[in-house]
């Protein structure tokens, strides 16, 4: 019964041992206690702040498809017939607008503009362009909603992936899901309210925990990463030789060493924090095991999300057991699938990458809507920036291979379910898809959305530190209201 985060805890605010040791036992006889008195009936969940939501909420829940290294959008769903038509040609100078090329090709001699290799159609009702790389995701088109306009700040890794999850570009701000967990709680106090999964594959660009931490906000409310393997969660099992039997005794022992320490310190939100994160893991031990079970699920349900679903670490598997944490009332799942950051051989690399995700993203979709969980799920399917329109480097004559610089100007996300409009296409970009045409969506435009259609009006939602209030959208945002149903 160890918290994963005890050693940063404890070094924050400087306690030694003992102190340590005081704390948790405060932490596990609080446990104890709510064990023995059976507080609540565990689907009852844990409450978010007074007066929240702030209006009749669209969506209950996010889950978010993150492609991590920046996904190029000419590949995908942006489809560019001019950029194919002047391909192998000098960018023209008219596209910059007076801008300075951003990146790490700033210093080439020359851009010449580079079209997709792969074929482009239209999809359903909708009429919804797709490349050919995604056959699963051109079954479900007329339920996504495509942001091709979407427009962020860093050009950089780092500061990228900061910027998309907590709206600041540098770190210590809380993550997107931490503010739902401190704003709305969780329909189930058996679970967290934001969980992580990160595809076992390799990778180009690290990923940092800080991504789905909670920053200044209560400690309780950062993401907890679920692991491919047997253990899910780091810790949270009971160590060899140490019986259910033994840790109910264990709790119980603690109880009144918890009343004693209440008296001496009581209202201290640290260790109230630390209070709620062990009661959580305890709850957890029954919890997990069961949620990350998938050996009952309908073979066609299996079959679904393909060949890989019972893969530890698989990208498919994830899926599904996003709609399991869905349907138990998991307020913020976040998938990651590292490996977009292609800046040479991208068309072989983008044919490996889409065959990860195309189904199991499709067969989300699906298993949402066919247990009526897609009207109020938030699903969002994006990454940190996109790429250029012009060839990093030189295109290589004998097999066509090319790579893309990263590109924060336009870029694009797809939406679905939770109030979002179906089968439409929002934005539009220039010809080549350098700059957007219309209807431009910030990064914090998108936090304002999605903050609305769970019922929150961005401005209010705010945290005090430091002197002054914070919130995920900073001092920016608006509602994209045109992307709503």
């Amino acid at each position: 019964m160890i918290s994963t985060h005890c050693n940063r805890y404890t070094s924050t605010l400087g306690w030694n041992r003992r102190d340590w040791l005081r704390g948790t036992g405060m932490g596990l006889g609080a446990m104890a206690l709510a064990d023995m008195l059976g507080s609540q009936a565990r689907a009852e969940g844990i409450p978010g702040l007074p007066g929240l939501p702030h209006f009749a909420p669209k969506a209950k829940r996010v889950i978010f498809l993150f492609m991590s290294g920046g996904l190029s959008q000419f590949e995908s769903f942006d489809y560019k017939p001019m950029l194919n038509k002047h391909s192998g040609e000098e960018m023209p100078a008219s596209l910059r607008k007076g801008k300075e090329i951003l990146g790490m090709s700033k210093n080439q001699a020359s851009f010449k503009l580079v079209g997709s290799p792969f074929k482009f159609q239209q999809h359903g009702q909708s009429g919804a362009w797709l490349s050919d790389l995604y056959p699963h995701t051109a079954k479900v088109v007329d339920d996504l909603c495509f942001v091709k306009s979407i427009v962020s700040e860093p050009v950089n890794h780092d500061p990228a992936l900061t910027y998309l999850h907590t709206g600041a570009p540098l770190p210590a701000r809380p993550s997107m899901g931490a503010w739902l967990s401190y704003g709305l709680g969780t329909e189930n106090k058996d679970l967290p309210a934001f969980i992580v999964m990160v595809s076992k594959r390799p990778t180009d660009q690290p990923l940092s925990a800080r991504l789905w931490d909670s920053g200044f906000l209560p400690t309780q409310h950062q993401g907890v990463q679920f692991r491919s393997g047997s253990d899910p969660v780091l810790y949270l099992s009971n160590p060899k030789g140490v019986s259910g039997e033994a840790t109910r005794r264990m709790l119980d022992g603690l109880k009144a060493l918890h009343q004693q320490q209440q008296a001496v310190t009581p209202g201290a939100m640290e260790l109230d924090a630390r209070i709620q994160q062990f009661e959580m893991a305890y709850r957890m031990q029954t919890a997990v095991p069961e949620a990350t079970d998938i050996s009952k699920e309908p073979e066609s349900v299996l079959k679904m999300y393909g060949d890989k679903v019972k893969e530890p670490g698989s990208f498919e598997r994830h899926c599904l057991l996003a709609r399991r944490f869905a349907e138990r009332g998991v307020r913020f799942i976040q998938l990651y699938h590292p490996g977009w950051d292609h800046h040479g051989a991208l068309p072989a690399s983008m044919k490996i990458n889409v065959e990860q995700v195309d189904q199991g993203c499709a067969a989300l979709i699906q298993d949402l809507k066919q247990r009526d969980l897609l009207k109020d799920t938030l699903v969002v399917f994006g990454s940190e920036f996109g790429r250029t329109c012009y060839s990093q480097g030189s295109i290589v004559k004998s097999t066509g291979s090319f790579g893309r610089e990263h590109h924060r100007d336009c870029f694009t996300f797809w939406m679905a379910g939770g109030g979002v409009k179906p089968g439409i296409s929002y934005g539009e970009t220039d010809d080549f898809g350098y700059q957007v045409a219309q209807n431009p969506v910030h990064v914090n435009d998108f936090h304002a959305t999605m903050l609305h259609l769970l019922g929150i009006n961005h401005e209010r939602l705010t945290f005090p530190n430091q002197g002054r209030d914070y919130r995920l959208t900073d001092l920016a945002g608006k509602l994209v209201k045109g992307i709503l149903a």
